[in-house]
Protein backbone atom coordinates (compact mmCIF):
# COMPACT_ATOMS: atom_id res chain seq x y z
CA UNK A 1 0.00 0.00 0.00
CA UNK A 2 2.84 2.42 0.81
CA UNK A 3 4.39 1.76 -2.60
CA UNK A 4 1.04 2.53 -4.26
CA UNK A 5 0.68 5.77 -2.27
CA UNK A 6 4.25 6.73 -3.20
CA UNK A 7 3.58 6.09 -6.89
CA UNK A 8 0.42 8.22 -6.76
CA UNK A 9 2.41 11.02 -5.07
CA UNK A 10 5.16 10.74 -7.71
CA UNK A 11 2.57 10.95 -10.49
CA UNK A 12 1.14 14.04 -8.78
CA UNK A 13 4.66 15.49 -8.71
CA UNK A 14 4.95 15.31 -12.47
CA UNK A 15 1.29 16.23 -13.10
CA UNK A 16 1.73 19.29 -10.90
CA UNK A 17 4.91 20.43 -12.57
CA UNK A 18 3.84 19.98 -16.22
CA UNK A 19 1.75 23.20 -16.22
CA UNK A 20 4.47 25.00 -14.26
CA UNK A 21 7.18 23.99 -16.74
CA UNK A 22 4.89 24.84 -19.68
CA UNK A 23 4.10 28.24 -18.16
CA UNK A 24 7.80 28.86 -17.57
CA UNK A 25 8.56 28.04 -21.23
CA UNK A 26 5.97 30.55 -22.46
CA UNK A 27 7.01 33.21 -19.95
CA UNK A 28 3.80 33.24 -17.90
CA UNK A 29 5.48 31.76 -14.83
CA UNK A 30 8.75 33.28 -13.72
CA UNK A 31 10.47 31.13 -11.11
CA UNK A 32 12.67 33.05 -8.72
CA UNK A 33 16.08 31.50 -9.41
CA UNK A 34 17.32 31.91 -5.81
CA UNK A 35 14.43 29.87 -4.40
CA UNK A 36 14.90 27.07 -6.91
CA UNK A 37 18.66 26.95 -6.35
CA UNK A 38 18.23 26.62 -2.58
CA UNK A 39 15.49 24.00 -2.96
CA UNK A 40 17.53 21.88 -5.39
CA UNK A 41 20.53 21.78 -3.06
CA UNK A 42 18.66 21.25 0.20
CA UNK A 43 16.14 18.75 -1.14
CA UNK A 44 19.02 16.60 -2.40
CA UNK A 45 20.48 16.52 1.11
CA UNK A 46 17.06 15.87 2.64
CA UNK A 47 16.57 12.91 0.31
CA UNK A 48 19.83 11.38 1.56
CA UNK A 49 18.73 11.92 5.17
CA UNK A 50 15.32 10.36 4.51
CA UNK A 51 16.89 7.29 2.90
CA UNK A 52 19.33 6.91 5.81
CA UNK A 53 16.44 7.15 8.30
CA UNK A 54 14.43 4.39 6.61
CA UNK A 55 11.82 6.47 4.76
CA UNK A 56 11.46 3.75 2.12
CA UNK A 57 8.89 4.46 -0.62
CA UNK A 58 8.09 7.82 1.00
CA UNK A 59 11.54 9.07 -0.03
CA UNK A 60 10.91 8.25 -3.69
CA UNK A 61 8.67 11.31 -3.86
CA UNK A 62 11.55 13.49 -2.67
CA UNK A 63 13.75 12.01 -5.40
CA UNK A 64 11.09 12.85 -8.01
CA UNK A 65 10.95 16.38 -6.63
CA UNK A 66 14.73 16.74 -7.06
CA UNK A 67 14.37 15.91 -10.75
CA UNK A 68 11.71 18.55 -11.37
CA UNK A 69 13.50 21.11 -9.19
CA UNK A 70 16.58 20.72 -11.35
CA UNK A 71 14.50 21.12 -14.54
CA UNK A 72 12.83 24.29 -13.20
CA UNK A 73 16.19 25.64 -12.00
CA UNK A 74 17.66 25.19 -15.48
CA UNK A 75 14.59 26.75 -17.13
CA UNK A 76 14.69 29.57 -14.60
CA UNK A 77 18.21 30.49 -15.66
CA UNK A 78 16.73 31.45 -19.03
CA UNK A 79 13.12 32.40 -18.30
CA UNK A 80 13.07 33.06 -14.55
CA UNK A 81 12.61 36.18 -12.50
CA UNK A 82 15.63 38.44 -12.92
CA UNK A 83 14.38 41.13 -10.55
CA UNK A 84 16.80 40.38 -7.70
CA UNK A 85 16.47 42.59 -4.63
CA UNK A 86 18.97 43.01 -1.80
CA UNK A 87 16.65 41.08 0.50
CA UNK A 88 16.72 38.14 -1.96
CA UNK A 89 20.51 38.09 -1.70
CA UNK A 90 20.20 38.10 2.11
CA UNK A 91 17.81 35.10 1.91
CA UNK A 92 20.15 33.22 -0.43
CA UNK A 93 23.20 33.92 1.75
CA UNK A 94 21.33 32.80 4.89
CA UNK A 95 20.33 29.59 3.15
CA UNK A 96 23.80 28.89 1.79
CA UNK A 97 25.53 29.70 5.10
CA UNK A 98 23.25 27.20 6.81
CA UNK A 99 24.51 24.35 4.61
CA UNK A 100 28.06 24.29 6.07
CA UNK A 101 26.48 24.49 9.53
CA UNK A 102 24.49 21.37 8.62
CA UNK A 103 27.69 19.61 7.54
CA UNK A 104 29.41 20.48 10.82
CA UNK A 105 26.51 19.46 13.05
CA UNK A 106 26.37 15.85 11.78
CA UNK A 107 23.22 15.19 13.79
CA UNK A 108 20.37 13.91 11.60
CA UNK A 109 17.57 15.46 13.68
CA UNK A 110 19.26 18.85 13.92
CA UNK A 111 20.16 18.57 10.23
CA UNK A 112 16.58 17.96 9.08
CA UNK A 113 15.37 20.88 11.19
CA UNK A 114 18.09 23.14 9.72
CA UNK A 115 17.43 21.98 6.17
CA UNK A 116 13.66 22.41 6.49
CA UNK A 117 14.30 25.89 7.84
CA UNK A 118 16.64 26.63 4.93
CA UNK A 119 13.92 25.47 2.53
CA UNK A 120 11.49 27.94 4.08
CA UNK A 121 14.08 30.74 3.90
CA UNK A 122 14.55 29.78 0.25
CA UNK A 123 10.79 30.26 -0.26
CA UNK A 124 10.92 33.91 0.85
CA UNK A 125 12.14 35.39 -2.50
CA UNK A 126 9.29 33.58 -4.28
CA UNK A 127 6.76 34.84 -1.73
CA UNK A 128 8.07 38.41 -2.04
CA UNK A 129 7.97 38.27 -5.84
CA UNK A 130 4.52 36.70 -5.87
CA UNK A 131 3.05 39.17 -3.42
CA UNK A 132 3.71 41.87 -6.00
CA UNK A 133 2.88 39.70 -9.02
CA UNK A 134 0.67 36.76 -7.96
CA UNK A 135 0.15 35.74 -11.58
CA UNK A 136 3.89 35.04 -11.99
CA UNK A 137 3.36 31.64 -10.38
CA UNK A 138 1.27 28.66 -11.48
CA UNK A 139 -1.27 28.24 -8.67
CA UNK A 140 -2.18 24.64 -9.57
CA UNK A 141 1.39 23.50 -8.77
CA UNK A 142 1.15 24.65 -5.17
CA UNK A 143 -2.30 23.19 -4.62
CA UNK A 144 -1.26 19.81 -6.06
CA UNK A 145 2.02 19.93 -4.13
CA UNK A 146 0.12 20.40 -0.87
CA UNK A 147 -1.73 17.12 -1.47
CA UNK A 148 1.33 15.35 -2.91
CA UNK A 149 3.43 16.01 0.18
CA UNK A 150 0.51 14.96 2.35
CA UNK A 151 0.34 11.64 0.48
CA UNK A 152 4.10 11.16 0.75
CA UNK A 153 3.78 11.22 4.54
CA UNK A 154 1.47 8.20 4.33
CA UNK A 155 3.99 6.42 2.07
CA UNK A 156 6.79 6.59 4.63
CA UNK A 157 8.07 3.23 5.85
CA UNK A 158 9.35 4.74 9.12
CA UNK A 159 7.85 7.66 11.00
CA UNK A 160 10.38 9.86 12.73
CA UNK A 161 11.22 13.54 12.55
CA UNK A 162 13.86 12.90 9.89
CA UNK A 163 11.37 11.24 7.54
CA UNK A 164 8.24 13.36 8.07
CA UNK A 165 9.42 16.93 8.84
CA UNK A 166 10.26 17.85 5.22
CA UNK A 167 6.92 16.79 3.69
CA UNK A 168 4.94 18.17 6.64
CA UNK A 169 6.69 21.54 6.33
CA UNK A 170 5.87 21.67 2.63
CA UNK A 171 2.22 20.72 3.19
CA UNK A 172 1.92 23.78 5.40
CA UNK A 173 4.04 26.10 3.20
CA UNK A 174 2.29 25.19 -0.06
CA UNK A 175 -1.17 25.51 1.50
CA UNK A 176 -0.34 28.96 2.90
CA UNK A 177 1.29 30.06 -0.37
CA UNK A 178 -1.75 28.88 -2.36
CA UNK A 179 -3.98 30.97 -0.12
CA UNK A 180 -1.68 33.98 -0.55
CA UNK A 181 -1.83 33.66 -4.35
CA UNK A 182 -5.63 33.31 -4.33
CA UNK A 183 -6.15 36.28 -1.99
CA UNK A 184 -3.66 38.52 -3.84
CA UNK A 185 -5.22 37.67 -7.22
CA UNK A 186 -8.69 38.52 -5.92
CA UNK A 187 -7.45 41.82 -4.49
CA UNK A 188 -5.77 42.74 -7.79
CA UNK A 189 -8.97 41.96 -9.71
CA UNK A 190 -10.90 44.25 -7.35
CA UNK A 191 -8.23 46.93 -7.74
CA UNK A 192 -7.29 46.94 -4.05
Amino acid sequence: MKIFISIVAIVLTFVGYVPYIRDTFIGKTKPHIFSWLVWTITTSIIYALQVSAGAGPGSWVTLAVIIVLLIVLLLGLKNGNKNIKKIDIVFLVLALVSIPIWLVVKQPVVSIILLSTIEMIGFLPTIRKSWNDPYSETLSLYIITTFRHGLSIFALAEYNIITWLFPATWVFANAVFSIILIVRRKKLKKGV
